[in-house]
């Protein structure tokens, strides 16, 4: 079957006359189905600890063995009390305080018997309490801390905070709240704007938005029962990222087959015959796009981190079911509509075809003029730009440092820290030998960072092995905390016979940073060859594939450097939490490869015609404005992240908008039409377009250049 000639049974199959009604009425029918049980993913997310953890770390293995002692869905909470005016507290205070003690002790989830703490300056108080949220998770956490404010409310001249880990989660669960109205409500904005500018259709945009639509409600349904049926780990973080995906990514697929599309109606009378035609030479592109995606996405079940292993699954689910949509749902009602859906720009029979002298030839001919030149100055530029990304510090954010604004916990926090020593309230658990037990004590109370009189086992023992609890000088979410930790394992471990392991809020911090700087030296070198796999199968070359990913890997380089520079000079963000390169590294080359696929797919077909260099420039001036709408959604998209108030959101928003545009107008139509210009038919090696002769012949600009000459 020739490439050009006959469009292929499974093209046929979607866009015939009545197949395409079929194709219809079964996704209305999966939309229908799915839809109905995507309201349920967010009941079905896991936040606690496990949910999060790497199971062979120690502070997980900590949390089993303590399962005797310490429930694992405990929250330890400080409820943080002081004066409105600053002023110390009065007995009067004090007496409220315990009343509000033991009001807290009456509320539903709260684990008795709080406990008061005043400070010895009289200026605040504590009530430890433990919050336990039992099946219901987070949202469960955030409802105990409002009813603990509303009790707050009721003492006359007193401030309360809702602080530790169980205000942490709360305000946590607070700011993902976002994700059910707002954010998805302004990513769907930033796509119908792109969809209007691009097309200037009043009309058109219905169709790849209601496609989009139809896309999530059917993957948010498969991942519910994934997350349900079996096992797959969904959390508030995977949740918000999943919708971003198939938004931005699936308008991406819509805009490569409208666009060819729109091509092909010029050329063909029959708009089924036209379709048929788009599907089978844009299909491939998208295809070849998806699945690289979504391998890319997969390789993240290898994380040892169960948040980030769940989220590969997951946001490959929602490429796929985009995929699969925007290559059969949108051609059907594209084909349902007809053409005036196009109104009033047209594509009539026998139109012309505008491409050939827009603003994407005339980038070409700029670049054809001095490839090499360009292509070498552009590389010095972003390699530049790249050097600032060794400046980045993702060693993990504190908490006060991971919201993009003051909330309660961070207030409360550091109330705790200026009265108290910090990390009262937020215990290091120990569980060791009953043997050994004395000798482990002893051993803790030793360590530089712990406060040796509250070294104390905390309940009997139970099947030989003892409980142990200790409180540490440093705030428990701080770098000096979790060197605290790495002291009191190397402490406990040296003592004989202990076999202790360490856990507690401090420690499950430490190994998610550990396990996340070993996910990144894991599965960064994966996905680069699993890419590169996919890209030798999809252009039949090495050349050209090694290339690209050179090009994919420089520009996530750069829109990182750039990031690291933005969020120390301009957002004055603390560093960044540990998984962010590895998850800014996934959705930047696998998502940002899409566009040189796009291009580089349609260089291909038409090298087999006219030529490599000139291939190049025919490749440029057909992609070029569909690409570049398709940057401008899927950049605005990730953006969107920046409205949650999380700064590991707003980082990795940042990052891959960033990312993406410099992929869009820098890397996809400079850079590699650049190198492509100036390496020519090599860039096939070794398929058969390498040995095609007439790729020698000059490119368009130099032609008319030397006909000028003369």
């Amino acid at each position: 079957m020739s490439e050009l000639g006959d469009p292929g049974f499974l093209a046929r199959l979607v866009t015939g006359r009545k197949a395409k009604w079929v194709v219809i009425v079964v996704w209305l029918a999966l939309a229908a189905g799915f839809g109905s049980l995507a309201g349920g993913l967010s009941d079905a997310q896991e936040n606690d600890a496990a949910a999060w953890l790497p199971g062979d770390s120690e502070s997980a293995e900590a949390i089993e063995a303590l399962s005797p002692f310490y429930d694992s869905e405990n929250f330890d909470t400080n409820i943080v009390v002081e004066r409105t005016d600053g002023s110390p507290l009065t007995s009067a205070d004090q007496t409220a305080i315990e009343g509000l003690s033991a009001d807290v002790a009456g509320l539903e989830h709260v684990v008795p018997t709080p406990t008061v703490e005043v400070a010895s300056n009289q200026q605040a108080a504590v009530v430890h309490t433990i919050i336990n949220p039992g099946t219901g998770g987070w949202e469960t956490i955030l409802e105990v801390a409002e009813e603990i404010r509303d009790l707050g409310e009721e003492l006359p001249g007193l401030s309360l905070y809702v602080a530790g880990p169980g205000g942490n989660a709360a305000d946590s669960m607070e700011a993902f709240g976002g994700i059910d109205g707002a954010l998805l409500l302004a990513a769907l904005a930033v796509v119908v704007v792109a969809l209007l500018v691009t097309y200037r259709s009043p009309v058109l945009w219905l169709l790849p938005v209601f496609t989009v639509l139809s896309a999530l409600g059917v993957s948010m349904g498969i991942v519910y029962l994934l997350a349900t049926e079996a096992d797959l780990t969904v959390n508030a973080q995977t949740f918000s990222i999943l919708p971003i995906l198939v938004f931005g990514a699936g308008t991406d697929y819509a805009l490569l087959l409208i666009a060819r599309y729109r091509e092909e109606l010029r050329h063909h009378e029959d708009k089924h015959e036209a379709m048929a035609l788009a599907l089978h030479r844009a299909g491939p592109a998208v295809f070849a796009s998806a699945i690289t995606v979504v391998i890319g996405l997969l390789c993240l079940v290898l994380a040892s981190m169960n948040s980030t292993a769940g989220l590969g699954p997951v946001c490959a689910v929602g490429i796929v079911i985009a995929m699969g949509a925007m290559l059969t749902l949108l051609p059907a009602i594209l084909l349902a509509c007809g053409r005036w859906v196009f109104w009033p720009a047209n594509p009539a029979f026998g139109s012309e075809d505008h491409t050939t002298d827009g603003l994407w030839a005339k980038v070409g001919e700029l670049v054809a003029r001095s490839p090499r030149m360009i292509w070498v100055g552009t590389t010095v530029v972003l390699l530049a730009l790249s050097s600032a990304f060794f400046g980045l510090e993702a060693q993990g954010l504190s908490s006060k440092d991971s919201f993009t604004f003051t909330p309660d916990s961070v207030k409360g926090d550091a109330i705790v820290a200026e009265n108290f020593d910090a990390g009262v309230g937020v215990p290091i658990f120990v569980v060791a030998k009953e043997s050994a037990a004395p000798a482990v004590v002893q051993a803790i109370a030793g360590v530089e960072g712990i406060i040796a009189q509250s070294v104390t086992p905390f309940a009997a023992p139970q099947d030989g092995v003892v409980p142990i609890a200790a409180t540490q000088l440093a705030a428990s979410d701080t770098k000096e905390a979790r060197d605290t930790v790495e002291r009191v394992r190397e402490a406990v471990g040296a003592v004989d016979g202990a076999d202790a392991l360490v856990g507690g809020q401090t420690a499950v911090v430490l190994d998610m940073i550990d396990s996340s700087a070993r996910d990144n030296r894991v599965i960064i070198p994966i996905i680069l060859a699993v890419v590169m796999l996919v890209l030798c199968v999809l252009l039949r070359a090495i050349v050209a594939p090694v290339i690209l990913l050179l090009t994919v890997v420089l520009s996530y380089a750069a829109a990182m450097g750039i990031s690291t520079l933005l969020f120390e000079h301009v957002f004055g963000f603390q560093g960044a939490d540990a998984s962010f390169p590895l998850f800014a590294f996934v959705f930047l080359v696998a998502l940002g490869i899409d566009y040189n696929i796009f291009l580089m797919t349609r260089v291909r077909e038409e090298s087999a015609r006219v030529g490599t260099r000139e291939g190049a420039l025919v490749g440029l001036r057909a992609t070029g404005g569909v690409i570049t709408s398709a940057g401008l959604v899927l950049a605005g998209t990730f953006a969107v992240l920046g409205t949650l108030p999380l700064v590991f959101a707003a980082e990795l928003g940042v990052a891959v908008a960033l990312g993406v545009l410099i992929d869009t107008f820098i890397v996809r139509s400079v850079l590699v039409t650049a190198i492509t210009l100036d390496v020519g038919r090599v860039m096939w090696w070794p398929s058969s377009l390498w040995h095609k002769r007439d790729d020698d012949r000059p490119s368009a600009p130099a032609r008319e250049a030397a006909l000028v000459d003369d």
